[in-house]
């Protein structure tokens, strides 16, 4: 994203899933090699490892969130986890009917870290918001629409990604350094109270992520089976 922002022919972003799904979320296998040495006990270092690795993950998303270039999400079937702190880092979003959504950590005995509690603030009603992350919950396109999590939803990907290339060119057509301007503008009335959040949510997953319930939440996940949490 980087490289988008600093090419002055790009003036709008368009992202969308390369499949039927626009994302799964969070890799579970590949997490194991840094979720491992927690649950094992570890102290002091293997917490600061962690940090550090969330930290990198948390920049991931933020870097979509700092370009300069109007970015929009186009998303069509599955958006869980990974994929909603995506999308809450965009400056507008679309859907197909067939999307679905999920802040689905809790059910996994996770606090989401990478941006979904620090950017949906911002975008849901407090209430809305409260409801997917504690309960984990999936929405329909027509939910997400009605509470605000995208701007509108349509009948198929290829409508709704039709869409955001056509908002795209509308955004080109203006003045790019207006534009930016503007976009600037919107960001910095938020750009510190994102940044505090995710420093806060970095540290208090660094300590209190390791727990019995998380090593069931995988466990059952894997399984299929529905998890027994005790608050261990």
């Amino acid at each position: 994203f980087a490289a988008l922002d600093a090419d002055p022919d790009v003036r709008a972003i368009v992202l969308t899933g390369s499949g039927r799904n626009f994302s799964y979320g969070l890799d579970l296998p590949a997490m194991g090699g840094l979720l491992a040495p927690l649950l094992g006990g570890g102290l002091a270092k293997e917490r600061a490892d962690f940090h550090t690795a969330l930290r990198a993950m948390q920049q991931a998303i933020t870097a979509v969130a700092d370009c300069r270039t109007p970015t929009i999400a186009s998303v069509q079937g599955w958006c869980i986890g990974g994929g909603v702190d995506l999308i809450s880092a965009v400056d507008i979003r679309y859907a197909s009917a067939d999307a679905k959504f999920s802040v689905r950590e809790v059910k996994l005995a996770i606090v989401a870290d990478v941006g979904s509690l620090a950017r949906l603030p911002l975008i849901l009603n407090d209430g809305h918001l409260r409801e997917l992350a504690l309960t984990g919950k999936d929405i329909d396109a027509a939910r997400a629409e009605k509470i605000g999590l995208v701007n509108d939803v349509y009948a198929d990907a290829d409508a709704s990604l039709a869409a955001a290339h056509e908002t795209a060119r509308e955004i080109a057509a203006n003045p790019p350094l207006t534009v930016r301007g503007v976009k600037d503008v919107l960001d910095e009335q938020r750009t510190e109270r994102v940044s505090a959040s995710l420093r806060y949510v970095a540290a208090w997953n660094s300590a209190f992520i390791a727990s019995k319930d998380l090593s069931e939440g995988i466990t059952a996940m894997f399984e299929k089976r529905a998890p027994e949490f005790k608050g261990e």
